[in-house]
């Protein structure tokens, strides 16, 4: 097994792909190199000595500049590497041609046809909370209805949230997109509302967000106008999960489904194995019909030129730019450098900058056209890759990917992470040691990218089990019911 890896021919630096001790004698291309100091897994060595001001060179691209010379053999990372991260930037258009297959349209799935014409891949009753004032009553009824109303559907489930009430502005409208999206989600075979009564986002209010359609797989209940809330609950609980009782899955194809791409715990390994696994499975998913959304608009910072190159067309093109100038401004606003990136764990795990955390996380988008740039809480209509705007955090990211129209979440890990969303999160380690240590968080262990296994065969075994967790097969976020969401939030509360 190699111990180092040079990702590009052009870069001056390599990862270690396991640990590494000072002194080790290592052989990349045809060159010779003694390590001067231990290296974790997925740290960064100079391949040749750096002089201070030079570009450090992964991915092919800069990823920050030496702050001190740097020998060959040397540990690169936060000591002697600084960002080249700065406020706001302009852009030109270069179209870059992406590679298509020529087809991939074989897979097919067991999933719920619902009348709009969507596809879900669970059949769960979902009560959607319009204020998290009734958090805890939600709670209650969830239970109680799960003991009663058992295999009439996938479950019953409520995702508690502390919005929908003191909030002005934009704030008010996320939550109320956010929430009208996950009553919408096809994942959802049928949903409660409840509100309280006195709340900003009343059952009247929410209704007129919801459209006037009438739709028999949603109820409402306003807990203010009632004796018995819980009661009343579990009556439409019953009628809903008589009518989801009757659901069936059926034979669909890629067209029908869209994922989520999602990075959170990442290390050094993340941008070489997790990520680009995604990326893969990004483009079988577009080349199929189907739709991928990348989301995590700060972690594209250092890389956004990747992605802008790859718009369809300059009107797609000037919404990336706007995505990314815009989300800058929202951090300078508050007085933040746009750079205050990677998180702790990134750099222990051999993150140093956020342009090396960034040209990692766009791995996951693989190297389809950009088609369609969404604001947060939108979804998706036009197939192929989207990116979605909306913040990096884990729980507001996985959430609004979901209410974006993801009926899964592909979820890549160096560090783990339990988190699990609305939908299926699936959860792949970066390396095997991971794997092997929490079974109880990890799904899909890429880790055998650097230890002999192809990408194509990985790949192709990471979509059956895509194919099987869309068919029905529970993910580990959902056998250990660790599902929640969070709502973006950008001002007063009253």
């Amino acid at each position: 097994m190699n111990q180092i890896i040079q990702i590009d021919k052009k870069d001056n630096v390599a990862i270690a792909l396991k640990p590494l001790l000072s002194g080790t004698v290592l052989k990349i291309s045809d060159m010779k190199i003694t390590l001067i100091e231990d290296i974790g897994q997925g740290h960064k060595l100079a391949l040749q000595n750096i002089e201070k001001g030079d570009q450090v060179l992964k991915y092919g691209s800069p990823i920050g500049h030496s702050i001190q010379e740097i020998q060959r053999g040397e540990l690169v990372h936060s000591h002697n590497l600084k960002t080249n991260l700065d406020g706001i930037l302009e852009y030109s258009y270069n179209k870059q041609e992406s590679s298509v297959f020529s087809s991939y349209s074989e897979r097919t799935f067991n999933g719920y046809k619902r009348a709009d014409g969507k596809v879900g891949i669970r059949n769960e009753i979902w009560i959607i909370n319009t204020v998290g004032c009734v958090n805890k009553i939600a709670e209650k009824v969830a239970a109680k209805a799960n003991a009663l109303f058992e295999n009439k559907c996938d479950g019953i489930i409520t995702f508690s949230h502390p919005y929908g009430c003191s909030q002005l502005g934009e704030d008010h409208r996320y939550t109320q997109k956010i929430l009208r999206n996950l009553v919408q989600h096809p994942n959802a075979g049928a949903v409660l509302v409840l509100g309280l009564g006195c709340e900003n986002n009343n059952i009247k209010e929410f209704k007129k967000v919801l459209g006037t359609k009438e739709n028999k797989r949603v109820r409402f209940l306003e807990s203010q106008s009632v004796e018995d809330e819980i009661e009343e609950a579990l009556v439409l609980l019953r009628e809903l999960s008589d009518i989801t009782e009757t659901d069936s899955r059926e034979k669909c194809s890629l067209k029908d489904l869209t994922i989520g791409l999602k990075c959170g715990g990442s290390d050094g390994l993340s941008g070489i194995t997790a990520n680009p696994l995604l990326g893969t499975i990004s483009n079988k998913i577009i080349d199929g019909g189907g739709s991928s959304i990348l989301s995590e608009v700060p972690e594209m910072f250092g890389a956004e030129t990747v992605l802008m190159n790859r718009a369809r067309d300059e009107r797609v093109f000037e919404k990336i730019v706007d995505l990314i100038n815009n989300f800058k401004k929202y951090f300078k606003k508050y007085n933040q450098v746009v750079y205050e990136n990677p998180s702790p764990g990134n750099k222990d795990g051999g993150i140093t900058t956020l342009e090396d955390k960034s040209l990692g996380c766009t791995q996951k988008g693989g190297d389809r056209d950009v088609v369609a740039v969404l604001d947060y809480g939108d979804k998706v209509k036009t197939h192929g890759l989207n990116l979605l705007n909306g913040p990096g955090n884990d729980i507001v990211a996985v959430t609004n990917l979901a209410a974006a129209g993801a009926q899964i979440i592909l979820f890549t890990t160096g560090r783990g992470t339990p988190l699990g969303g609305p939908v299926p999160t699936v959860k792949i380690s970066s390396n095997s040691a991971l794997a092997h240590t929490k079974k109880n968080w990890i799904d899909f262990n890429a880790g055998g990218l650097t230890e002999g296994t192809d990408m194509s065969d990985l790949s192709e075994s990471f979509m059956d089990c895509i194919m099987s967790i869309a068919s029905g097969e529970k993910t580990l976020n959902e056998q250990n019911d660790y599902r929640e969401i969070a709502i973006f939030k950008d001002g007063v509360t009253l």
